[in-house]
């Protein structure tokens, strides 16, 4: 498995025992509930997307028969969401205690997550393609398929109604 797939693993297992934390901190303290939309994205954009992150950089070159793209995209990726998800978690603790640079901090977190989410688009979409010269091959076997006489088709099942 490649470094940066348990990268994106262990950040996932990370991100659901803080958002657990603060639920649980939530539940005790219900003054804290001020803290529910940093604990929804600490779950959400921590947990689930990267735990999909990781899985997806696993399966998604095997499932396609191509390489990944690039690594050093998922790498930067790593960091862009993570420390996008840092950011605007931050931001959304620093809204409750009424800082006024709160949603600055919020807003630069989420452009640096959204950034990760276009790459992790951008890499695995060229993967799914695959190489540059394996795409133009395919193309050339279309074209020759498409232009080539039709095959003399017999009926399907025949004799298989009585």
């Amino acid at each position: 498995m490649e470094w940066f797939v348990k990268a994106f693993l262990k950040a996932s297992l990370a991100w659901l025992g803080a958002g657990v934390t603060l639920g649980i901190a939530m539940a005790v303290h219900p003054a804290w509930a001020v803290y529910r939309t940093a604990h929804f994205h600490m779950n959400l954009l921590g947990f689930v997307a990267m735990m999909i992150f990781g899985v997806a950089y696993h399966v998604i070159p095997r499932f396609s028969g191509h390489p990944l793209h690039s690594r050093r995209v998922a790498v930067a990726q790593w960091w862009m969401s993570n420390v996008g998800l840092v950011l605007m978690a931050t931001g959304f603790v620093l809204v409750a205690r009424g800082v006024s640079a709160a949603w600055m901090v919020i807003a630069v977190g989420g452009l640096t997550s959204a950034g990760g989410a276009y790459a992790f688009i951008y890499n695995l979409w060229r993967t799914i393609d695959g190489p540059k010269g394996a795409r133009r091959a395919a193309q050339r076997v279309s074209a020759q398929v498409a232009t080539a006489p039709a095959a003399r088709r017999l009926p399907v099942n025949q004799g298989a109604s009585r």
